[in-house]
């Protein structure tokens, strides 16, 4: 690239950098982002100059492949429903070893090289989280039935107070989607969900998924650059919208009702596809909107 391109490629960040400035920003990150070493580069130095341009980045991270590896080095038997883990006590040990300890701090160290000034918290943690068990059912030629996934949450309460005082002191909070119940007992939270109910409550701008897919495909599969709620249920009830993407966007309409402006569901594949999704006028997924777009990139 020249440097007149270069200069263009600033100048044309230079309004979304006006328009987010003192913004807050959950960015759920997971997928082949977490485990390709370029690319947790490329997710650290995003991170780093979000908050070097003066927003507020808040990352909610996964862990599946993580906590799958180190079950299987300990021999404790991996079992799935709909694509959740099935948590029982040992499984909860490993999951919070893995995920608080070892793929959180390696985060907050990425981040912390890039420039930026991590700190690393799970959902324990000020009692940013409560959680309750949950009760999944799930359809079946006998009817609904209820299906035990041991300790596995959701999310009931988000106490925010210590994601302010770390954002104000400016610090970027990188939280694992561990929680405590209202006796004690910990809970294995879907990462998604988390970010989404932290980005509620915060009020946030924007809610960012990194996903191992460009974004939403229509019939023809082509990606949606904009999409209204109203037309994402409806791609949903027609089968448009399946599989692994239906509970994504779910989250995202769920933060848009709790007051979040916008969701993007973007391809953690693509180096800095966060910057290339908030800076540059086309983006590169799909972003989730409640009403009518009115020059939605900008907003």
């Amino acid at each position: 690239m020249d440097p007149h391109q270069r200069a263009q490629v600033l100048v044309e960040a230079l309004p979304y950098i006006r328009r987010f400035n003192g913004s807050t920003m959950v960015i759920k990150y997971g997928g082949h982002a977490m485990l390709d070493e370029i690319l947790k580069e490329s997710f650290a130095l995003d991170v780093t100059l979000l908050w070097f341009v003066g927003i507020r980045p808040i990352v909610v991270h996964g862990g599946g492949p993580q906590i799958g590896k180190m079950l299987k080095g300990l021999s404790i038997e991996s079992n799935f429903v709909d694509g959740m883990r099935v948590t029982d006590e040992k499984t909860m040990e490993v999951v919070e070893m893995v995920l608080t300890g070892q793929t959180n701090k390696e985060i907050v160290t990425k981040i912390n090289l890039a420039g930026g000034k991590a700190v690393g918290i799970s959902g324990k943690d000020g009692g940013l989280l409560l959680a309750e068990k949950l009760l999944y059912k799930k359809n079946s030629t006998d009817g609904e039935k209820e299906i035990d996934l041991g300790l596995v949450g959701e999310v009931k309460e988000v106490r925010p107070e210590i994601l302010y005082t770390l954002t104000e002191s400016g610090f970027i909070p990188v939280i694992s989607p561990v929680a405590a119940g209202r006796t004690g007992q910990s809970f294995n939270l879907n990462a998604d969900t988390a970010a989404g109910y932290i980005a509620g409550a915060l009020n946030a701008r924007k809610l960012i998924l990194l996903t191992d897919t460009q974004g939403v495909l229509d019939n023809q599969g082509n990606l949606i650059s904009t999409l209204k709620a109203k037309d994402a249920e409806e791609m949903i009830s027609a089968g448009v919208i399946k599989g692994g993407m239906v509970p994504k966007v779910r989250c995202c309409l769920d933060a848009l009702k709790m007051g979040v402006k916008k969701a993007h569901i973007i391809d953690g594949r693509v180096e800095h596809s966060i910057l290339l999704e908030i800076f540059t006028d086309l983006g590169v997924g799909t972003e989730i909107v409640l009403g009518e777009p009115e020059n939605e990139r900008y907003n």
